[in-house]
């Protein structure tokens, strides 16, 4: 019974199972039967309740998208292909800008490196490294300077400069100090000496001459001890100079840049109304665009001084100036401090400046150029005339000033140690603190603020402007003036006079009188 009943139940099963299978079976074949064609695009049958017109409006749709899906597809590639052509410019200047530092056209990125250092090596080849180049004159050979480890001897030595000097510019100090330590790891190197060989130090450097040609590097010969007597070992490192960058590129509009010229003075009269010409002449008929402010010590000559500027304000129809009077000893820094602190206004350029200075309107640009308020200063160098009374002694009469006004070695030389015209911004001088007014009488004023400045973050701009002329006048240095205020005095006393030859000729004038007389005695005893 039971063995009966078991197999009624598994056939059971079996039934089951085969009616399922067969289910499943009928709903895969409608499942994949295929639709028809308007049904597959999802168009309604051509019979349908729609009709042609259905199916015409239909596939009239499904075209637009698929036109409008292509123009979609159009824009990405023009995106696509224009973002790549950008990108691959901007590859290919980087490839070429390395390539064109090491001379050559455009190569591939993995030569960039091996192209610069190509480059630097023609740098060396084209210097007076290996071999000498033809020169068309004796000055036109670059000289070399010589140095130790505590000094420096060159032949670009102005009136000023000594003949030699203990670096104080960080950039010379670190620049022959990189030289002479690059040397000793060179000398040290064991894979370039003998392995036994003693370590080479600094006082084995004996002397070193480099030069600079501006558009190659800076070559250098450096000469140490040997390790016998009489040996020497020379190093010689050239220094490459890369080509020209552009760095910035800017658009400058000084329209509205207004100068105020400010003067501090005491008496001297004369030279402020030849100071009035220049003046009239150079700021209000060409330039325009400045204020003169003059600060006067004292009451003496006040009431000249003040008709020159009212008759030149008449005449020339100018009103930017101020007039200011103050009591006691005559103080350049304070006339100056007083004159910048006095303007109302907002900020502006601040040029000071003496007296017995000449200037033209293109300096006037200079200072306007050179000048940032928070960023630059403007120290130009000016050119000091000689006593006019020696240089033209020889002729007939003084030429008129603006003939003498000449740059050349007999008519003058750079004030390089001079820092009283400076251009810059007012808010620049505030922020600095202005002058030390504790300062009296002649010199240290100027160069006390100068400091100041080069102990800032501004740029300081110090170049030789030809259109700037310190006027010659005779120089009296008082007694009161400090020891030190003294000898600064005296110095700037004896060269202002004339030049090293004309000075010569001055000093050796009886030995060149009586060589003449001779001459002549000799001529006449011919004759007779």
């Amino acid at each position: 019974m039971v063995r009966r009943g078991l197999l009624g139940w598994i056939s059971r099963v079996v039934v089951l199972l085969v009616l399922l299978c067969c289910a499943v079976s009928v709903l895969y074949m409608l499942a994949c039967t295929p639709k028809g064609d308007e049904e597959q695009l999802g168009l309604p049958r051509a019979n349908g309740p729609t009709g042609k017109e259905g199916y015409q409006a239909a596939l009239q749709e499904r075209e637009e998208q698929h036109r409008n899906y292509v123009s979609s597809l159009k824009r990405q590639i023009a995106q696509l292909k224009e973002e790549l052509q950008g990108r691959s410019e901007q590859l290919r200047g980087a490839q070429d800008q390395a390539s064109e530092v090491a001379g050559r056209g455009p190569a591939p990125k993995a030569q960039a490196q091996a192209d610069l250092l190509a480059f630097l090596r023609a740098q060396v080849d084209k210097a007076e490294v290996h071999t000498g180049v033809k020169l068309a004159t004796e000055y036109a050979a670059v000289p070399f300077d010589s140095f130790t480890l505590q000094k420096v001897y060159h032949l670009e030595t102005g009136l000023t400069r000594h003949p030699e000097e203990k670096p104080v510019r960080k950039d010379k100090r670190d620049e022959l100090v990189e030289a002479i330590e690059l040397a000793l790891e060179s000398l040290n190197n064991p894979s370039e000496g003998s392995p036994n060989q003693r370590p080479y130090t600094a006082s084995d450097f004996i002397e070193g001459i480099y030069r600079t040609e501006k558009d190659k590097g800076t070559l250098y010969e450096l000469t140490f001890k040997g390790d016998h007597k009489h040996e020497f070992k020379r190093l010689i490192l050239f220094r490459p100079f890369g080509p020209i960058m552009k760095v910035k590129k800017e658009k400058l509009n000084m329209a509205n840049t207004l100068i105020n010229v400010i003067v501090p003075l005491a008496k001297r009269a004369d030279k402020f109304r030849q100071f009035m010409q220049n003046f009239r002449e150079m700021c209000i008929q060409q330039d325009g665009r400045i204020h003169l402010t003059v600060v006067y010590f004292g009451k003496e000559e006040m009431n000249e001084v003040k008709g020159i500027l009212e008759n030149t304000s008449k005449a020339a129809n100018f009103r930017n100036f101020t007039f200011i009077q103050l009591n006691g000893e005559f103080s350049r820094g304070k006339g100056l401090d007083v004159g910048a602190r006095f303007w109302k206004g907002s900020n502006v350029l601040l040029f000071f400046c003496d007296v017995d200075i000449y200037f033209t309107s293109e300096f006037l640009n200079t200072c306007r150029l050179n000048t940032q308020p928070g960023k630059k200063v403007f120290y130009p160098v000016l050119f000091s005339q000689y006593n006019p009374g020696i240089i033209y002694g020889h002729h007939d009469a003084i030429p008129p000033l603006e003939q003498q006004l000449v740059i050349k070695k007999e008519t003058g030389f750079w004030r390089d140690f001079g820092f009283g015209m400076t251009c810059q911004y007012r808010s620049d001088f505030i922020n600095i603190g202005g002058f030390d007014l504790d300062i009296k009488g002649w010199g240290g004023e100027d160069v006390h603020l100068y400091r100041k400045y080069l102990h800032s973050n501004l740029i300081v701009v110090r170049t030789p402007v030809r259109g700037l002329f310190h006027l010659w006048h005779e120089k009296r240095c008082v007694d009161e003036l400090t020891p030190e205020q003294y000898k600064m005095c005296m110095q700037s006393k004896a060269m202002n006079e004339a030049s090293h030859g004309q000075l010569g000729m001055l000093v050796f004038r009886h030995e060149i009188e009586a060589h003449l007389r001779k001459q002549k005695q000799k001529t006449s005893s011919k004759k007779t």
